[in-house]
């Protein structure tokens, strides 16, 4: 039998190559899954409008759920959303962009299996093997572009930085992971394979916040691919 699957999704690189390798793999893909603190209009993961990922999910023709969460009661909120999004889709799974954090993993195994779904980690990996994915990444057609960085790990030259060879051999010089699967830095993912349409992007200010700094996305607008 397909598998019916949801993926969670931040508009991230991690998301992308998640859902790539599902889709290729022959998974139906039935919907994109968001958590939004309950207060803001910003993702949980990076921080991004979610008119942004918005226009991932109207480029890409896959409907996105946003799931209203606080952080006292992210799990609750989660598992009770997966629930209710299993009933009105049929899923049997759902996918996470995580490659080797343990705890990550644990954590997405056991919210699956409360809301009777099995959790599928596409890209799950060795750690010594995230330089290997960031090439596979930048070679796959997708554009990505750097949208916030750690204070104590990446100075803000790397915003706005467009995830290609330029950025991997920088990348390389540095004390992360190259992924940033610890959170160094996280990208949005504007065009690419699945993509039906392209997504204009413009940046606007740097924003410093706690511990990171965020480049505003101010302009996220669809428009027709280009043929060349």
């Amino acid at each position: 039998m397909k598998k019916k699957t949801a993926v969670s999704w931040s508009g991230g690189k991690d998301g992308c190559m998640a859902l790539h390798k599902l889709a290729a793999e022959g998974h139906e893909i039935a919907c994109l899954i968001t958590t939004v603190p309950a207060e803001t209009r910003r993702t949980f993961g990076h921080g991004e409008k979610i008119d942004a990922i918005k226009q991932q999910s109207l480029a890409l023709e896959i409907p996105v759920h946003f799931i209203s969460c606080t952080y006292e009661s992210y799990t609750d909120h989660f598992i009770g959303a997966l629930k209710e999004l299993k009933e009105q889709y049929g899923l049997t799974s759902i996918a996470f962009g995580d490659l080797y954090l343990d705890e990550h993993r644990e954590w997405g195994e056991k919210a699956s299996a409360a809301a009777g779904l099995e959790p599928i980690y596409p890209l799950w990996m060795k750690k010594e093997n995230a330089i290997y994915a960031l090439q596979q990444f930048a070679e796959s057609g997708y554009k990505a572009a750097v949208i916030r960085v750690r204070d104590d790990k990446l100075d803000p030259s790397w915003l706005g930085m467009e995830v290609n060879q330029r950025f991997i051999d920088r990348a390389l010089k540095t004390e992360i992971c190259p992924m940033g699967e610890a959170g160094e830095y996280h990208t949005f993912v504007y065009d690419g394979p699945l993509f039906k349409k392209e997504i204009e992007i413009a940046f606007g200010n740097v924003l410093q916040l706690e511990t990171t700094k965020r480049l505003e996305l101010e302009k996220a607008v669809l428009r027709e691919k280009t043929t060349t």
